[in-house]
This record gives C-alpha cells, sequence and structure tokens, in this order.
C-alpha cells in the first residue's frame, strides 16, 4: 500500500531571514530544490523567523549602493560586480531582481511584525509544507527586490499582506500599534543567543544549524544522514 502524506516522517525548518537579504531568497529558491527531491519521503513545515540585517535603518532608508559601500568597505564598481552576481544567480532560479537607480535598503521591523502575526495564524500540524507565512514572505521578497516598493511604508505593507489573503483591516491595526514587536524582538534575541550571527539560516528538526544559501546537495547529505538514516 502506498504511504500517504501523513505518513511520511516530518521535519521541521526554522529559516531566520530578513526581507533586506538578496541571500534569503537566493537559499529559500535553492531549498526548494531540496524539499521536491524528498518528495514521496519525507513531508516538511517551514516556519520563517525574524532576523533584521540593519535594525537601526531610518523611516526613509539608504540608497542600496551608498549603504553597500559604507558598510562594507568596497568600491562602487565592486557594489555593481556584486549585484550583478546575485541578479544571476537569482535569474538561473526564476527570480528577478530588478535593482536599478534609487533602489533602497528599508527598515523591515513591520514587515517582521505582519510575518509574525502570519505565522501565528497557520496551524502546527498542516498538511503543506508551507502556508500564508511563506506567501507573504515571497511576496514580500518581490515587492522589495523586482518591484522596488518600500516596504517599510505602511500602507504597501497592507496591500502587500491583502495580496496574499490576509486580512487588511487587520493588518493596518497591527501596523497603526505596537502589536508583535516584542514577540520579534524576542525571537530575534533568542536565535542570536543560539549563534545565528548572518542569515540565511536553517534550523532542521530543531536541532541542525545550516548557515547561507547553502546549494541543494549541503542539505540533501545532511537529511539523508542525519534524519532518514536514524529514523529508518
Amino acid at each position: 500500500m502506498a504511504v500517504t502524506q501523513t505518513e511520511l516522517p516530518r521535519l521541521s525548518v526554522d529559516i531566520v531571514s530578513d526581507v533586506m537579504c538578496p541571500w534569503c531568497i537566493i537559499g529559500w529558491l535553492k531549498f526548494q530544490k531540496v524539499m521536491a527531491h524528498f518528495e514521496g519521503r519525507l513531508a516538511f513545515h517551514v516556519q520563517w523567523h525574524p532576523f533584521e540585517l540593519n535594525p537601526h535603518m531610518p523611516p526613509e532608508g539608504e540608497d542600496a549602493v551608498e549603504h553597500v559601500i559604507r558598510k562594507y568597505g568596497i568600491t562602487q564598481e565592486q557594489s555593481r560586480a556584486n549585484s550583478g552576481r546575485l541578479a544571476a544567480i537569482a535569474a538561473d532560479l526564476g527570480f528577478a531582481f530588478n535593482r536599478g537607480p534609487g533602489f533602497r535598503m528599508r527598515n523591515s521591523f513591520d514587515a517582521h511584525r505582519l510575518l509574525t502575526w502570519a505565522g501565528a495564524l497557520e496551524e502546527p500540524d498542516q498538511a503543506a509544507a508551507t502556508g500564508v507565512q511563506t506567501a507573504l514572505k515571497l511576496a514580500l521578497f518581490r515587492a522589495h527586490f523586482t518591484d522596488n516598493r518600500d516596504v517599510g511604508d505602511p500602507d504597501v505593507l497592507i496591500d502587500v499582506a491583502a495580496s496574499v489573503g490576509l486580512d487588511a483591516a487587520r493588518a493596518a491595526a497591527i501596523l497603526d500599534g505596537d502589536d508583535y514587536a516584542e514577540m520579534v524582538r524576542m525571537e530575534e534575541a533568542y536565535w542570536a543567543d543560539n549563534n545565528v550571527t548572518g542569515v540565511p539560516a536553517f534550523i532542521l528538526g530543531g536541532r541542525m544549524l545550516i548557515p547561507g544559501a547553502q546549494d541543494p546537495e549541503a542539505f540533501i547529505r545532511v537529511i539523508e544522514n542525519k534524519v532518514l538514516a536514524t529514523a529508518a
């Protein structure tokens, strides 16, 4: 008799990331290949967690090129080359980076508040690997990197939330107050205390930390040797 989805071994995947992080969307697109590789053998449950690359970013944001040059001490030519390399990698994975003139780094705290809300709406034992939280996360990545929208702007955030089926009025109320702010701060502190110093960071099964936008093969080896082999 065929094994049903509910009978498959289940692996939790906690992803610590920031909407401002280009490697975070690249890492996710690579991880989708991992989930496809284990289809029929392993069930996944994905949850996203907050990390701010620039927690003190002002509301108006900062020109992305100037930000990278200042933060990493590189030249404008190096910044342009890095952006081109990232865009090429993303394009190969089916995602468009349109970081032209005027592209800015934004404050992502309110985006994390909405993502935390969306995560709380999901059922812990949902059958699907992803739900509305992942839908919102990907919509925010597209809004920022592809559409060059200000994902620190409440109106933009409300629109993006509504685009994935979330209640616009509730999103507006959250952004108008302090809902989920303390939860975001507590989560950020928790992951910092657990050795997450950069993003993306993937935590498999609540205990195996895999940092960075690794190629699928790295995850596959870990899952084969540390998850499926021990469950056999």
